[in-house]
């Protein structure tokens, strides 16, 4: 397809995005200006640009809000423990595991990956930022650390290989009949691993000069930090201990555990029923208001109605308070999205561009026909187009382009389009994407969604550069 003026505009405030990002500046305007302005380009009318702005950040707000759930769930159930004053006896028998911020950072690393190995991130982040991000801290983890070693481990390093599951494989092979899914599997497992332990290891020798000493001091700074609505520690409400507080203190840890051993036993047996794709947030969220009720009525049977009613109302107002922001700036991303921009832009779906995917098709004719630049332009081609904050719409696209390009430079295929899987996973799955699900690891550290990218961003670039030299140099 041709390009056109739209195409160009969309180009152009990627990067003033993600440069606005580099400069440590708010990115909400630049993104809503631009929105204006490839709409307006593309339909010919500004008013039909005026209503995109709109369209597009109710567009985002919709694929969003699943994310937005589970954190004021989480945070809800968070709130409930404290109440009943269960959360300090629930994280001890961490403490005698995580003694102290390097261990605190390694441990998150190794649970977040085999966790997210197994039934993916999204429905492992909330259990380890509810059960493991305080432990983490008051050994003397920062709240970015716990944040990073979650995000690469889990949203990168696992998620990119995506070996048990196998969707990933199977999507960039589908697209090509002389791609294995298998094959791509199996190097993708030794890619990722090879860009986690880079990419990991140069973030924990950036935040080591932060940690600090174990303390419960940590804990309550970090409990007690920003304003009212960011404040998770319950002021508002009587922390009624009672004879109740051990057994849940037991209970909640022990529920979230059978959850794990049911998906995976789901996953790889028949002796129960297998969930759904997708469905293991869910499970999640559902089980932890039901522990949120269970756990008031035990607290005072007399003021549940309230009580449940008032955490829930603080844990949405702290999701968005924290998550708000990203909405804007994914309404920009999405409108280069062929699925989503037909609703946003209000034209025919199928005469409506994907204005990402369409710049990295037209870039393939400019990379140089040299094995190594060969494997760095698909690895760019994979980073950019995870900007829509997948990871996974454009591994098609990879797997032919891989196959193009492979027949013309003589490099393996399979090599070609297991470094572009690794790299749109890495970006757009996501370790260096503001509005993909890393959304849900800032609000549970508590921390700002950019400040999680931009320290993120050194150590992954390196990490998936290192992994590209090593795939041309040995496959």
């Amino acid at each position: 397809m041709e390009l056109t003026l739209a195409h160009w505009l969309y180009l152009a405030g990627t990067l003033i995005i993600i440069l606005t990002m580099l400069f440590r500046q708010n990115v909400v305007v630049p993104a809503l200006v631009m929105v204006l302005f490839v709409a307006w380009a593309f339909t010919g009318s500004f008013l039909d640009g005026v209503q995109a702005i709109f369209n597009a950040n109710l567009t985002a707000a919709t694929q969003l809000f699943n994310i937005f759930l589970i954190i004021a769930v989480m945070t809800t159930l968070l709130k409930s423990i404290q109440s009943i004053g269960a959360d300090e006896q629930m994280i001890k028998p961490f403490q005698k595991v995580i003694r102290n911020g390097p261990l605190a950072f390694w441990v998150l690393v190794i649970v977040t990956y085999f966790l997210s190995l197994f039934f993916w991130p999204a429905p492992a982040v909330p259990l380890i930022g509810a059960l493991m991000i305080p432990v983490a801290i008051k050994a003397g983890l920062p709240p970015i650390g716990a944040a990073i070693a979650i995000s690469l481990a889990g949203h990168g390093m696992a998620l990119s290989s995506d070996f048990i599951l196998k969707v990933a494989p199977e999507l960039t092979a589908s697209s090509s009949p002389t791609i294995s899914s298998g094959d791509v599997g199996e190097l993708t497992l030794i890619l990722s691993l090879v860009a986690g332990i880079v990419s990991i290891t140069i973030a924990y020798f950036m935040i080591r000069k932060h940690i600090k000493q174990p303390s419960q001091q940590n804990l309550t700074e970090w409990e007690e930090s920003g304003d009212d609505d960011l404040n998770i520690r319950v002021k508002d409400t009587e922390v009624k201990k009672g004879k109740y507080s051990p057994i849940f203190a037991v209970i909640v840890p022990v529920i979230f555990l059978i959850i794990v051993a049911y998906v995976v036993i789901a996953t790889f047996s028949d002796f129960i029923p297998a969930i759904e794709d997708g469905a293991g947030s869910s499970l999640v969220g559902g089980t932890a208001l039901i522990l949120i009720i269970i756990m008031s009525l035990f607290r005072n049977y007399k003021s549940t109605l309230q009580d449940v009613s008032k955490h829930i109302v603080s844990g949405f107002v702290f999701a968005f308070k924290v998550m708000g922001l990203v909405i804007p700036v994914a309404a920009f991303f999405f409108i280069g999205s062929g699925q989503l921009a037909a609703s946003i832009l209000g034209t025919d779906p199928n005469t409506t561009p994907s204005f990402l995917f369409d710049l990295v098709q037209a870039s393939q004719a400019y990379i140089p026909d040299n094995n190594f630049f060969t494997a760095l332009g698909v690895l760019l081609l994979g980073m950019v187009s995870g900007l829509d904050g997948s990871g996974f719409s454009a591994l098609p696209l990879i797997g032919s382009l891989s196959e193009a390009l492979g027949a013309t430079t003589g490099m393996d295929a399979t090599t070609l389009a297991s470094i572009g899987q690794v790299g749109a996973i890495w970006v757009g799955g996501g370790t260096l994407v503001a509005w993909s699900p890393i959304i849900a690891i800032a609000g549970f550290a508590k921390i700002s969604v950019i400040d999680l990218v931009r320290k993120s961003f050194i150590p992954v670039v390196i990490g998936l550069i290192v992994t590209t030299v090593f795939a041309v140099l040995l496959f």
